[in-house]
């Protein structure tokens, strides 16, 4: 494990010890215990991506190494970030009836647990201003970072929303898949919270006013639809060994970019064959999917947008007036171009 991580995590300790004596709630033992484990389950356990990035861009933004307040304060709102991310997490393989989440079964199949997931994502989404609450209520962008998480979380949950009344079962019906769609779906349950809001945190750190970048805020939301379509491509085409996880687009009949393609690009007979074919759970009708994809080289296809992106990715950050914005840009685009998993 990387020092920085390590850092990282130590914070998360901290945070964790002062939400289970919080002075606002009475703790007993039995609860106390509960909320740990809880947290312990569900939080640290990713790949801390998001909370990081906190980390490494205000370390760029600043041009320098961090003091130990400083690199506090960073992993502290990093981790408001990943308490998010499991927020939504949980609650959302409540809503999936999803049964593994990152080798693990979800919170809500661990025993004795259940339904009390739902009241669980509640706490961990009203765990984040307690913790701004604690490092940052004297700070002049306070207010700021409470719009800031109060905004992105509204956007999350809203294209969670899109994404889910679009699949509603015994509702299947592809001719409503589209790109403008897909984009719409991934900008909002994704791309905020995942790309924008970790350089937002830093931005506003940094003593900037976020009204000044929105460019910056755009050209995130870019990165994040460009990191989606990929993941929609690695679900088909990446190895299992690699990234993790087994991918079930086509038997969730999810409004992927690969089906998305597809449909624009394919004959009345091919259409025919997806449109009987997509969202089935047998091996069989996904494997014709697949046969499908291949004949309509959607790999090629991709390769093309993969490179289409990132040279215009590329561009609009050197067009950026500030050598260190374009720093932390360069530096997201780095982790993500071409990845495997």
């Amino acid at each position: 494990m990387s020092e920085m991580k390590a850092k990282f995590l130590e914070v998360y300790s901290v945070l964790k010890s002062e939400l289970l004596n919080d002075p606002a709630f009475e703790f007993t033992d039995e609860s106390r215990e509960w909320v740990e484990k809880m947290l312990d389950y569900n939080v640290p356990g990713g790949k801390l991506n998001r909370g990081l990035s906190v980390v490494d861009s205000y370390k760029l933004l600043q041009g320098r190494e961090l003091t130990d307040d400083e690199f506090f304060l960073a992993s502290a709102l990093g981790w408001c970030i990943e308490w998010l991310q499991a927020y939504f997490l949980v609650l959302d393989d409540i809503m999936d009836n999803s049964h593994t989440r990152r080798g693990q079964p979800c919170w809500f199949r661990v025993p004795k647990v259940g339904l009390i997931a739902a009241n669980d994502g509640i706490i961990l989404r009203n765990q984040i201003p307690r913790i701004l609450k604690n490092h940052f209520k004297g700070k002049p962008y306070y207010v700021d970072l409470l719009d800031l998480f109060n905004e992105v979380e509204f956007q999350t949950a809203s294209g969670q929303m899109i994404d889910l009344i679009t699949t509603i079962e015994g509702e299947k019906d592809l001719s409503k898949y589209s790109l403008p769609l897909h984009r719409r779906i991934v900008q909002y349950k994704t791309a905020y919270y995942s790309f924008y809001l970790p350089v937002a945190c830093a931005l506003l750190m940094a003593g900037e006013n976020l009204d000044n970048h929105t460019t910056v805020r755009d050209i995130l939301v870019q990165m994040g639809i460009y990191f989606q379509v990929q993941d929609d491509y690695l679900d088909c085409y990446g190895d299992p060994e690699v990234i993790g996880k087994i991918g079930t687009d086509i038997e969730d009949f999810k409004c992927s970019w690969l089906v998305v393609k597809a449909l624009e690009c394919c004959n009345e007979e091919q259409k025919k064959i997806l449109y009987e074919t997509y969202g089935k759970t047998d091996a069989a009708n996904v494997a014709k999917v697949k046969a499908l994809y291949n004949d309509l080289d959607l790999q090629g296809v991709f390769l093309e947008y993969e490179s289409k992106s990132y040279e215009q990715l590329v561009n609009s950050i050197e067009a950026h007036p500030s050598k260190a914005v374009q720093a932390v840009l360069t530096s997201f685009l780095g982790k993500i171009y071409k990845r495997q998993k």
